[in-house]
């Protein structure tokens, strides 16, 4: 893998039943969000700054 390739991981509320699934893939410039059942359909990329404000309201909600 070279490495301009995404490095992907399951996040840490991921169930261990493989549903509701998000995997994340943080690159210098943009972090991707996928479906880990449907890894070829669509990716939400965002900028690391709307990564870090969506991480800290999810920590602050806990959903």
């Amino acid at each position: 893998m070279s490495s301009t390739e995404p490095e992907w991981f399951k996040s840490s509320y991921s169930g261990t039943q493989g549903d509701n699934c998000v995997e994340v893939a943080i690159m210098p410039h943009a972090v991707h969000v996928r479906d880990s059942k449907d890894r070829d359909g669509g990716q939400l990329t965002l900028s690391p700054a709307a990564w870090a404000d969506f991480v800290a309201y999810a920590r602050a909600v806990e959903l």
